[in-house]
């Protein structure tokens, strides 16, 4: 990664933001040859909590925008998942997905940048926003002007706030995410990757998925509780008790959940914008819509953003002059984009309610589901036992 010395004054595209949404859409652009400036108050992503793995989907998007290259080296791969369910073992799953600490992706990324795209360091300051030229001020005095403002600045509400957009709940305090290391190792652990699912819906635990990380193994666990709740004081006071009563099925796998790091938690609220459709500025990511870590959308709905931005609508905003809000409504509206964004927060609020609903509709889908994966259970166990019989029946 090279830093500017100084902010380019005139740019086709300036990108507040050097987070996954911005780095990557700075990356495809600057590679297409615009001239693209990627503003950041910190040169070196701090360490934080967040997504924390992907699947082999969401890796189908990095090869598809030709990112894979830059993401392979930064991340641990593994399959082989072991899945507990019902308080016991019901299925391996042989799927790839890609872990990673979230700070070090970033950074990682942000040293693959292209020479043309130099970070700038720099805090924005003022924000002005038309049908012609965005206007940006950092804190040193320096000015940006750009043809198109894209904020991708995540859960961040200053730049938004000077913008003039608003920030609307649909679920405050949705769900709480926590990860932490565990004391045993990668190779003393007994499988490449454990998902425990919870077992009751008075526990709103919706599951715990622990798999490596270089030479640690991680867990992250999704529950539907707030930071504030007992429940949670307790948990970071001594996870290794709770997670042994929680889900003893896997303790003894899992080193008796000794635990070899302080629990980082996370609360999520669900969140759509009002008031984005103006001159000038597209808000992408997180800083448009943010859903539920739970289902695992999160990173694919950030990249598909991206891929169409990149890919579909900046290339024909950048054909003809202006850049009125008519213009930009047209990303808000694809048809892709509108699929996976409303697809994420279905899923998102459809997870807690299978988890923690107590009411007759989602008891009884509860008994659908745990009833069909009993029957797979008991198939399991039948045709491995029907192998060991067969020599005694002949």
């Amino acid at each position: 990664m090279t830093t500017a010395e100084a902010a380019p004054a005139e740019v086709d595209v300036a990108i507040i933001g050097a987070g996954m949404a911005g780095t990557t859409l700075a990356t495809l652009l600057g590679n297409a040859g615009r001239k693209v400036a990627l503003i950041d108050p910190h040169r070196v992503h701090h360490d934080e909590f967040r997504a924390e793995k992907i699947g082999m989907q969401q890796m189908e998007l990095f090869k598809k925008l030709g990112l894979d290259k830059m993401l392979m080296p930064l991340v641990t791969p593994f399959t082989d998942i072991h899945v507990f369910r019902l308080g016991q073992f019901f299925a391996c799953e042989k799927k790839w997905e890609y872990a990673f600490s979230y700070g070090a992706l970033i950074n990682g990324l942000r040293d693959a940048l292209p020479p043309q795209v130099p970070l700038t360091v720099g805090k924005v300051t003022e924000v002005s926003t038309g049908p012609d030229r965005q206007r940006l001020v950092l804190a040193d005095g320096s000015v940006i002007n750009a043809r198109l403002l894209v904020v991708a600045t995540g859960y961040s509400e200053a730049v938004r706030r000077a913008i003039g957009v608003e920030r609307i709940e649909l679920s405050k305090a949705h769900s709480l995410s926590m990860g932490f290391d565990l004391a045993i190792s990668p190779r003393e652990f007994a499988y490449q990757s454990i998902n425990c699912f919870g077992k009751r819906a008075k526990d709103r635990v919706a599951y715990i998925t622990i798999f490596p990380i270089g030479n640690k193994m991680r867990a992250n666990m999704f529950v539907y509780r707030t930071v504030a709740e007992q429940w949670t004081r307790d948990f970071r006071a001594n996870p290794q008790k709770m997670l042994c009563e929680l889900m003893p099925e896997i303790s003894a796998r899992c080193g008796n959940f000794e635990v070899a790091s302080p629990v980082e938690v996370r609360q999520v609220n669900l969140t759509t914008t009002a008031g984005h459709r103006r001159d000038g500025v597209v808000f992408i990511g997180d800083a448009f819509w943010t859903t539920c870590p739970t289902p695992g959308v999160g990173i694919g709905r950030v990249m598909i953003d991206v891929d169409q931005l990149h890919s579909v609508h900046i290339p024909r905003w950048l054909e003809t002059p202006g850049m009125a809000a008519d213009k930009i409504g047209t990303f808000y509206d694809d048809p892709v984009k509108v699929a996976s964004d409303e697809g994420g927060m279905r899923a998102s609020i459809y997870a807690k309610r299978i988890t923690t609903e107590t009411g007759l509709e989602w008891r009884a889908r509860r008994l659908r589901n745990n009833t069909a994966r009993r029957l797979m259970i008991i198939s399991r166990k039948v045709r491995h036992l029907g192998p060991r019989r067969a020599p005694g029946i002949a």
